[in-house]
């Protein structure tokens, strides 16, 4: 299997069984080692009480991000540290692109960057994240 093969059979075997980003309707539109990109429309269940998205759902996509581009080389790997700005808010109907880039990856730690933009291209989130990389492989039968 090459490593485009496994980073979509890993993303794939994660969403199966991931029931918060199944609720916000996250899109999977690419993945690849060490990458992920994907979108999620922002629903009336998803704003605070002025009407814009709460920033704990901007955040929760760019983790998702993390996780499926963290996740994306077959071994599984958990968020230890995050960091998150919003520039600008998002409004029920906007359609948030995340963009999950590897930034750096030892045996143990992976640093990366994520961006959210809405469809207009503006930006609504700067999320920077490191992940621990443990020694399980997420494909058991996989080698």
């Amino acid at each position: 299997m090459n490593s485009k093969q496994i980073a979509i059979q890993s993303v794939d075997a994660m969403m199966k069984n991931d029931a918060f980003s199944k609720w916000m309707r996250i899109k999977i539109l690419n993945v690849k080692p060490g990458y992920c990109k994907l979108k999620a429309t922002i629903t009336k269940q998803m704003l605070n009480g002025f009407y814009i998205c709460h920033g704990g759902i901007l955040f929760s996509i760019a983790d998702s991000a993390l996780a499926f581009a963290s996740n994306s080389h077959g071994i599984i790997s958990v968020s230890i540290s995050s960091s998150f700005n919003i520039p600008n808010s998002a409004k029920k109907g906007d359609v948030v692109t995340a963009v999950a880039k590897e930034i750096s990856k030892s045996n143990k730690i992976g640093h990366y960057n994520i961006i959210l933009t809405n469809q207009k291209k503006v930006n609504v989130g700067i999320f920077k994240g490191t992940v621990y990389r443990t020694s399980k492989k997420i494909i058991q039968n996989e080698k």
